[in-house]
This record gives C-alpha cells, sequence and structure tokens, in this order.
C-alpha cells in the first residue's frame, strides 16, 4: 500500500484479477493529462489539478502527445512535485497516451482529466467519494449537458446514440459513455489491455468493463463545452469510431472461450 506526505485515511476497496476486494488503508492518486496543442489552457488546467485539496496522495502524469503550438514547452518549464511530464516526439493520439501515463503511473486508482478546461478540477473529490465510502471500485463521471453554455445538438445526439448502443450491447444502464473522467484501480485498466490510440480510449476502457460485467458508479459532473473554433478536436468520425469499438468488443465477447 502506497503512503505519502498528502495521504489521509481515505479508504478504499482493491480491485484483484481474482474478483476479491482488499480493502482499507491509505491510496494514492494518479491523475492522467494527455495534451495535444492546448497551449492556450494547459498550464490552467495543471494548476487546477494541483490546487484542489485532495483527501488522498496524488500525482499527476502529464503526457505532451507531439504538440507543435509550444504545450511541450509550458509543460516542460514546469517544476512541481506531484507533477510527472512525459513527451511522445510525435501526435500518436489520446489512447497512446493514456497507456503512456498508465505505464507511468505509481498510483493505487488512476483518473483520466483532459487539459482542455472543459471538465472542472475539484469534482474529482466527487468521483472519490463512493470510493472512499466502499460503495464502488469504478466511478464514472455524468454530465447533465445543461446549465449555463449552450452545446452542439450534434456533438449531445451523437453522445446519446453512443451510449444507447453500449447499454444495449453490454446490457447495462450508463448516462455517459464519453464524459473523460473514469476513474478505476491502476491494476484493472493494465489489465484491460487498451488498444485505441485516439478518443476510442474512453468507448473502449467503457465496453471491457461493462463486457466483463462490471458497472461504474455515476456521479454528476459539471462540464464546460467548447466549439471547434476553440480547439475542440472531437468529430462526428469519432462517433462512428465508438460504435466500431462497442461493436468489436461485445463480438469479442461472444466469441470468448473462458
Amino acid at each position: 500500500m502506497v503512503t505519502g506526505g498528502r495521504s489521509s485515511s481515505l479508504a478504499a476497496q482493491h480491485w484483484s484479477p481474482a474478483g476479491t476486494p482488499d480493502t482499507g488503508g491509505h491510496v494514492k492518486l494518479s491523475i492522467f493529462m494527455a495534451a495535444y496543442n492546448e497551449a492556450n489552457t494547459v498550464a490552467t488546467a495543471i494548476k487546477q489539478v494541483l490546487s484542489v485539496d485532495f483527501p488522498c496522495e496524488t500525482e499527476l502524469i502529464v503526457v505532451d502527445d507531439g504538440s507543435t503550438d509550444g504545450t511541450r514547452e509550458i509543460i516542460a518549464d514546469l517544476d512541481e512535485d506531484r507533477l510527472v511530464t512525459r513527451m511522445h516526439p510525435s501526435n500518436r493520439g489520446k489512447g497512446a497516451a493514456v497507456r503512456t501515463a498508465l505505464g507511468n503511473a505509481s498510483g493505487d486508482y488512476a483518473v483520466i482529466f483532459d487539459a482542455d478546461l472543459e471538465y472542472f478540477a475539484d469534482d474529482l473529490i466527487l468521483m472519490l467519494r463512493p470510493i472512499s465510502a466502499g460503495d464502488a471500485q469504478i466511478v464514472f463521471g455524468s454530465r447533465t449537458f445543461g446549465g449555463a453554455s449552450a452545446h452542439s445538438f450534434t456533438y449531445v445526439m451523437g453522445n446519446k446514440v453512443t451510449t444507447f448502443a453500449a447499454n444495449a450491447m453490454f446490457n447495462s444502464w450508463i448516462n455517459d459513455l464519453h464524459c473523460c473522467l473514469k476513474l478505476a484501480p491502476v491494476a484493472l485498466l493494465r489489465d484491460l489491455d487498451i488498444q485505441a490510440n485516439g478518443f476510442g480510449v474512453d468507448t473502449e476502457i467503457t465496453a471491457k468493463l461493462l463486457q466483463r460485467g462490471m458497472r461504474p458508479f455515476e456521479v454528476p459532473v459539471r462540464y464546460r463545452a467548447r466549439t471547434h473554433a476553440d480547439g475542440k478536436k472531437i468529430t462526428w468520425k469519432d462517433g462512428v469510431d465508438a460504435l466500431r469499438i462497442l461493436a468489436r468488443t461485445r463480438a469479442q465477447g461472444l466469441h470468448r472461450v473462458d
């Protein structure tokens, strides 16, 4: 069990390959941040995460994914004890950056957090509470797509379609397939053997968990959408890719011999 200077009494259930929870103790949270051409937001996103008063030890692993706009230089200039930085020489995609972060994680749990300021860092504390209470081992954020800012009709409907497809294929009921805030044991994430290189990483993580019969605990999180003009990179093609990943994962499950 890992302890550290900022640890407190956050109790948790630890996933094991045998499926037997190991309860209690102090835990460490690894926060993964993939950044590609986010020079306008990455420093603020990092500062916001590091400013949160977490109830446990944390590390923030920032992976620059081959940025060409000065993002990697901004990251390289930062110096903080809890900050771990890794650089891809060329753009490989969010999924590849998440795998790099996962390979460098020293925490018991990990959560993905974007560098684009669409999410709020202090909502990560809300996601830790079901773990602390022993109510869950896997926690997903769930956006309501309401609040003060307007959202793209295409994006919201695409999310609803792919989320419905996931629920139908895996006999589940999750609310927000594509919310990036996904918290799970590091050992479990490594065991999933994630292959997606792009934005499909969120879909693949979800599909492989649902395929195993695991159901995430969802907590509402805030969301401040940005437009493509502001730098948003997801397109309709990523929605099509999500459907392919869901179908492929479902087919692999049907043909698996235990």
